[in-house]
This record gives C-alpha cells, structure tokens and sequence, in this order.
C-alpha cells in the first residue's frame, strides 16, 4: 500500500527560511548510477568548503526515474549516513535536516516569459523586481508542473534593452525577461518522498544541466553562451547558457547505461563485466593499436572462465562508437529543433560520469561542430581527487547554487500543492493571500 501513499502524496513546501545565512548547507545527488550526497560549509558565497561527503551505486532509479521507492530510499539513506559521520564534528554529531535535490532533464521544462510591470516614474525598488519576477507561477500547469527556477535573463526600463541591474533607475515600465524551469509533479513527488521518507526537508530543487554548468564552468563561458551536457547513467542532460544565464534544459533517455548493456549484449557477457570492460579498455574513438590487442571476455552463465575468450579491443570499440554518435546526434537534433542553434555558442562542456570515456570529446566535436572540453567541478575547498571528477560536477553546482543563487528559488512555488478546503480556498481569496505574500 505504500505505493498508494505516495500517489496521493502532495509536495512538500519548500523551506521558506533562507539556507544562506546557515553556514551548513547540504546537497543530494539521485542519479541513475549513483548517489551522492555532499555536506559544505558556507563562509560567504565565494567560499565553500565541502566537509561531508558520502556516495554509493544508485538503487531504485531508472533513466532519471524513481522506479522503486524503497530501494531508492535505503541507497539515499546510506549515502547521507556517510557524509554526516565524514562531517560529524563539524554538524556536533547531529544529523542533516534538509537539502537541495537535482532534477534529472528528462522532468523538466522551460519556459521563456516576458513580463512588463509599470513603475510609473520612480526609481525601480525590489519590490518592482519581484512583482515582476512573481509573473512567472502563471506558467505552472495546474497539477502537472510546478516552478522550480525563476531566473531573470535580462532586464529593460522603457525599451531600453541590455539593462543588468534595474534597481535604483528611474522609468515608466520595467521589463524582464525571464526563464521560468519546471518540473513535472509526479517525479517532484517522488523525490520529495525518497527525501521525507530519511526526515530530510528540502531547501530547494535544482535542474541537472544548471548545477552541473554552475559547477564546471571557468571564465567567460557562460557569459559568452555555451551548452552543458552531462552524460549521467540513465539520462544525457542538456542545458544552454547565455549572457551568464540559463535559459534551456532538456534531455535524452541515453546515457552511459546503455552503452554498458550495448557491450554485455555484443560481448555475450553480464553487466557487470561490460562495466568493468568499459571502464578499463572502452573508447568511443578507434585507433590504429586497438586491432592488436586482445581482451578477455568472461562469458556469461559460465561458473568457472576456464578457457580463454579473447576478443580484440578494436571489436569492443565497435560496440560503443555507435551507441556514442546516436546520443550526440540525438542531443544536436534537440538543440536545433529548439531554436538554441544561435545562441548556444560554440563552446560545449561535458560532465557526467559516463563523460570520461576516451574519445568523446573527438566524436562530439565532430558532430556537434563545436570545440568541446571535459568540464571537472571548479575550485571547492575538501575535494579530494577521487570525487573531483565530472561525475560530480552537479553534487558540487547543487551547493553552488544554494550558496549563489538562492534568490532564484521561488519562495511559494510549492505551496500550491496545500490548499484550504471548502470556502477558504475560494479564487478572491487565493488572490488577496498572493498579493499579501508579494507585498508585504
């Protein structure tokens, strides 16, 4: 019967106190392949120190879907175990209380806005930001998706465009605009229950391509545009930057999984080993060595590899080549149908765990035309070398963006899921108690 409970399950509210001013902050990783949870301490926001970090091979979850809430609550409740005993002195022996979560890009959605809110010749204050910014819970289909980011990507006072910060100028009319991501309640919920279910709450949810981008991005990149692609286990997720903001998320159901059952399928062998084999002698690129060298292939069913079964390293990269050059292309058709083809730049950073594979980046300049980089998580104090890799580029951006983006939370997005009964839940009603929250 639990399966019931969680169906009629409503999402919880997320945590209206502000976690930056709490110098512990803490981040959950659910992905296909893994899962990770990394506690930090925040000094301000240029100054985080990761302090707790725990991480084992994900249970329950498929393709970026919770498909077994039990096991995906035992694997989530192992992995906050070890970061809390990592950072025991640090938390006085007490555990976590609430964290930020991912949201894979196969469960969300963008929404580009533009709204205009007049200002009628005074000076632009924050509360005429936030009027215009709270324009963008209109986008939320009723019961199907619930906001998750308002990110404003530029604003403008009386056509007057390319105007960064508004606050302080005078005009008649302020404009924004806006990409407001989604994501689709049932998944929400079921991520919300994985993390009720281990007395978490949760500060804030955050979409996959945007921690991993706030994480593995240097320099100019995302101010000058550039695409975040992180290749996870079940799911590549893709996210497209401009002018320093996100303003596309989507996804592939492809992902380093599958290349895994591609091999144990082609070699005739169990997952298990076509993992192994992948991560030891697997490439998505040929080179002239590979015909001669000879890898043994355990057969499957077989309790004792007696004989030998060689197979050439060349055939092994066969297998995975293809599978490669279909999730670029998939990811290429998504960004062209999107209308993203001009402003994704031509720069692409990969992340992800099944992102280290030899070769990639060669196949994918290829395809996608663009000078590609392996995106690792930038400067954070207490990483060690085994958990500084790209498959932990979102755990680190997911603290990144509670330490710095914050403010992009939306503060009642999820409270729609708690309305009064009967009289009091009335439309006028609902108006005046939005206003009040708005304005006062």
């Amino acid at each position: 019967m639990k399966d019931k409970k969680v169906k009629d399950k409503k999402i919880p509210a997320l945590k209206k106190e502000a976690r930056a001013e709490s110098s512990i902050i803490a981040a959950l990783d659910i992905g296909s392949s893994k899962i990770c949870c990394f506690i930090a301490e925040v000094k301000n926001p240029a100054s985080i120190e990761v302090i707790g970090i725990g991480h084992q091979a994900s249970k329950g979850v498929k393709s970026g879907t919770v498909i077994d809430l039990r096991a995906a609550e035992t694997a989530v409740a192992h992995a906050v175990e070890s970061a809390e005993l990592m950072a025991r002195h640090k938390l006085q022996d007490r555990p976590i209380k609430s964290v930020f979560i991912n949201v894979p890009g196969m469960h969300t959605l963008p929404h580009p806005l533009s709204v205009d809110v007049k200002i009628a010749g005074h000076e632009v204050s924050e509360k005429d930001v936030r009027n215009a910014l709270s324009h963008s819970r209109s986008v939320v289909a009723h019961g199907k998706e619930e906001l998750i980011h308002v990110i404003p990507a530029g604003y403008s006072i009386d056509n007057t465009r390319g105007i960064r910060e508004p606050r302080g100028m005078i005009g008649q009319n302020l404009g924004v605009n806006i990409t407001a991501i989604t994501g689709l309640a049932p998944a929400l919920r079921h991520l919300s229950s994985v993390a009720s279910q281990n007395n978490l709450e949760i500060d804030g949810f955050c979409a996959t391509p945007y921690a991993s981008g706030l994480a593995a991005s240097v320099g100019d990149e995302l101010q000058l545009g550039c695409t975040v692609i992180d290749i996870g286990g079940g799911t590549t997720s893709i996210g497209v930057f401009f002018e320093g903001k996100l303003v596309y998320s989507a996804a592939i159901p492809v992902g380093g999984q599958h290349v895994t059952n591609d091999l144990a399928r082609g070699l005739i062998t169990s997952i298990a080993d076509a993992e192994r084999i992948k991560t030891l002698y697997g490439s998505a690129h040929a080179t002239g060595i590979d015909n001669g060298e000879m890898i043994d292939v355990p057969p499957m069913g077989e309790e004792e590899h007696e004989q030998p079964n060689y197979v050439p390293r060349s055939f092994i990269t066969s297998i995975i080549q293809p599978r490669i050059e279909e999730t670029f292309e998939l990811v290429r058709e998504n960004i062209v149908d999107s209308g993203m083809g001009q402003i994704s730049g031509r720069r692409v950073i990969l992340t992800g765990g099944a992102s280290q594979l030899p070769g990639l980046c060669d196949i994918g300049q290829v395809i996608l035309n663009k000078k590609i980089r392996l995106g690792k998580p930038r400067s954070v104090k207490g990483l060690a070398e085994a958990t500084g890799g790209p498959a932990f580029s979102t755990a680190v951006g997911l603290l990144v963006y509670a330490a710095e983006h914050a403010d992009e939370i939306p503060s009642v997005a999820s409270n729609r899921s708690f309305t009064l009964p009967g009289p009091l839940n009335s439309p006028m009603l609902q108006k005046v108690t939005h206003w009040l929250k708005e304005n006062w």
